[in-house]
């Protein structure tokens, strides 16, 4: 019976080799249609081995991605608390009113994102200590906005922002270029953009106050 089925095995084999090489011959070659059909099917034996939240959570993103989220998150908060110390104040010009009002609009929904990513992923939302921001402003900083009044407050408000958009859009395209996973990479190139636009919409508004 052993050798029975082990020329079975060899006749199977050779037959396997056989149809390979007419796929190959008939010019599927290989980097045709047969290998991603061959691909595709360890992938889904491995996938039926491992639980598929988890592998995907696990293959769909990088260090990057991670470091992009626990970084990104508390900066974007700052920039809500710069927003909403604005909207709480009288006096302020309605443009730079309006613009504080966008840019909460904005990153506070986006928060909610890169934590939903956060936890998908089995990732802490609590950033490292070992990360750091760019254009994070300290506490003197956020304690002379919350003391400035009018269109001081207008100007310093602007300028943080300034500062603050330049070190996000800086955190972003490291993100655009490491990141593997495909929506932290997009949210990296729509912040860039929308900031980048937001910082030219600030410096014409610097000019006029």
């Amino acid at each position: 019976m052993t050798k029975k089925f082990l020329t079975l095995s060899v006749t199977g084999i050779a037959a396997a080799i056989a149809l390979a090489g007419c796929a190959s011959g008939s010019g599927a070659g290989p980097s045709g249609t047969s290998t991603p059909g061959m691909d595709h099917g360890s992938s889904s034996a491995t996938a039926s081995s491992i639980p598929g939240s988890a592998t995907a959570a696990a293959a769909d993103h990088n260090t990057a991605d991670v470091t992009f989220a626990q970084t990104m998150i508390p900066h974007h908060t700052q920039a809500v608390e710069m927003s909403d110390t604005m909207l709480k104040k009288k006096d302020i010009p309605a443009s730079v009113t309006a613009l504080a009002t966008k840019i909460k609009a904005a990153q506070g929904p986006e928060i909610e994102t890169m934590t939903g990513w956060l936890k998908s992923w089995n990732e802490t939302a609590t950033m490292p200590s070992s990360h750091s921001m760019t254009g994070m402003m300290s506490d003197a900083d956020m304690q002379k906005l919350d003391a400035a009044q009018g269109s001081d407050a207008a100007r310093l408000f602007l300028k943080q922002m300034t500062a603050h958009h330049e070190g996000a859009i800086m955190m972003a395209k490291t993100e655009n270029t490491a990141g593997k996973n495909a929506d932290a990479v997009q949210l990296s190139k729509d912040i860039v953009a929308a900031q980048e636009a937001e910082i030219q919409e600030m410096q014409k508004l610097l000019a006029t106050l």
